[in-house]
Order: C-alpha cells, then sequence, then structure tokens
C-alpha cells in the first residue's frame, strides 16, 4: 500500500534512512521533521512495515511548485521488486492533484541517470568543474561568515534568479549543514561563494556567483588573504557566464515534468544536503 506518512510513521521513517544512509537517526529525523515534513512523504506500507520511502521536499522553480525528492530508499529485501517505481507513480499522482508542476533530483551515483531517465527524468542542472590560480591581493575586501538562510535565499534570487529555491526551513537545515561540515561564506555586494578548505593550498568552491569575472576573482582573493590557500577547485551551474572556456561539464540533476514541460536550459540546482 502505498500513503502519505505520519507522525507515527517517525521511528520506521528514520530507521530506513538510516539504514541505507548510513546517517545517525536524529540527523534522519530532521529530514522528515523539519526539511520535508511527513506531510510531503511517501511510503510503501507491507502487514504495517515500511518498505520504502521519498520525501518530496517542498521548491519553486521559474515561479511553479515542485517537489525534490530526496532520501529515496527501499529496504534491502525489497529492491528489485518495483516498488521505487510505484511509489514515485503515487507521489506524482498525488503531488498533481496539489497543483505541483515538477520534481527534480540528484542522482546519488551515475549508474542511477538511466534508471531515472526509465521513470520520465530527464537530465538537467549540469556543472561544470576547473581549477584555477588565486592571485594575492591585500585590497580585496569581503565579509565572512555573515550570511543567514534568509540571506543564501537572497544572494540566490539576486545572482541565480533561474534555481531550484527550497523554503526557509529547507534553507535553514542546508545552511546548518553546510557549516557543519566546515563551508565558508565569502560575500560582498558583488557577489558571493562557498568554499571548503581542501587542502593546505587549496579552496573548494562548490557555489560562486559573481557580477563578472573581476568581481569572482577579488572574493577568492579575499578567501585567499583569510586562508594563505593560493589555488581554488571551483564547481559552476553549466549555464554560468562566469570563466567562459574554463572547466568539463558534468551531469548533476534530473527533472520530471508532470504536465506541460517548461524551458530549463538556464537552471541551476547545488547545494541541496547533498554533500557529504
Amino acid at each position: 500500500m502505498f500513503r502519505v506518512a505520519t507522525k507515527n510513521d517517525a521511528a520506521q521513517l528514520t530507521g530506513l534512512f538510516s539504514a541505507v544512509f548510513g546517517d545517525p537517526e536524529p540527523v534522519a529525523a530532521n529530514i522528515f521533521e523539519k526539511f520535508a515534513g511527513y506531510e510531503n512523504t511517501f511510503l510503501a506500507e507491507e502487514e504495517g512495515r515500511v518498505i520504502a520511502s521519498l520525501c518530496a521536499v517542498p521548491v519553486t522553480l521559474n515561479g511553479r511548485k515542485g517537489a525534490y525528492y530526496y532520501g529515496v530508499c527501499t529496504q534491502p529485501d525489497q529492491r528489485g521488486k518495483g516498488l521505487m517505481t510505484g511509489l514515485m507513480d503515487y507521489a506524482r499522482s498525488q503531488l498533481l492533484l496539489r497543483g505541483w508542476s515538477f520534481a527534480v533530483l540528484i542522482p546519488a551515483s551515475a549508474s542511477l541517470f538511466d534508471f531515472y531517465a526509465q521513470r520520465g527524468f530527464q537530465k538537467a542542472f549540469g556543472l561544470r568543474e576547473f581549477t584555477r590560480p588565486i592571485r594575492r591581493n591585500l585590497w580585496a575586501q569581503a565579509d565572512f561568515d555573515s550570511v543567514t538562510a534568509k540571506g543564501l535565499e537572497a544572494l540566490r534570487r539576486r545572482f541565480a534568479p533561474d534555481s531550484v529555491f527550497l523554503n526557509n526551513a529547507g534553507y535553514i537545515l542546508v545552511l546548518t549543514d553546510l557549516y557543519t561540515l566546515g563551508a565558508t561564506i565569502v560575500s560582498n555586494e558583488d557577489g558571493y561563494g562557498i568554499y571548503f578548505k581542501k587542502d593546505d593550498d587549496t579552496l573548494d568552491f562548490v557555489e560562486l556567483f559573481a557580477e563578472g569575472d573581476r568581481a569572482a576573482e577579488k572574493l577568492m582573493e579575499a578567501a585567499r588573504d583569510k586562508t594563505g590557500a593560493s589555488q581554488a577547485h571551483i564547481t559552476l551551474g553549466a549555464q554560468q557566464n562566469l570563466f567562459l572556456g574554463e572547466g568539463v561539464p558534468r551531469d548533476y540533476g534530473m527533472i520530471q515534468f508532470f504536465d506541460q514541460p517548461f524551458d530549463v536550459q538556464e537552471g541551476y540546482m547545488r547545494l541541496m544536503l547533498d554533500l557529504e
């Protein structure tokens, strides 16, 4: 039986999530209580046992309501039976009734792109990666770690208006997760970046938006002045206009349209609790 979850399913949902993904149960509980909400969680049940689940985290894209499928998981002894296909079909039917237009997701491995393509998803939100040196500039000015959850959403809306947007509760959890993992946010009036210190000499910019290449370089130069690292590994959206001609493209996300397709060529999706 497929149905919408309730608070009474908390123990089984967190147990399944933890068993499949390895997260502690308190972390898993936050996914259902704060990131998705039980009302946006769909499950398959057999004789009172939760055997599969998926979270349909509320998002928006180009002004349309949709879902970010997260925590897609099935009990090991139930895999290969078409259970997740049925659960996704059920979730889609229920979300259509709510007026939602699409679902997006990030395959956990390259092999899963084909799995989801067979279930109506198509590739979207590609990325571009490259490494470049950071010049030394003692005059580069920026703020560090002064961005709130609402502030991160505001920066996204300004610099990446074609993004998949979470709600405020989602951004709170994402920002908490980023800081817990050791991220630093550098920002000024011309842009912002989110980076991890990969090693003594490399900063891993997992997100970078700015008003042109020079503005982006100034953010990185401020980060160099703070950390001493002299090179940056940068991940951008495939359609970003920073440092054009640099980098290697890679697949990242997928989208399923529930009704009429719409243009997502300029779409951007990143940092959706998908970092480890």
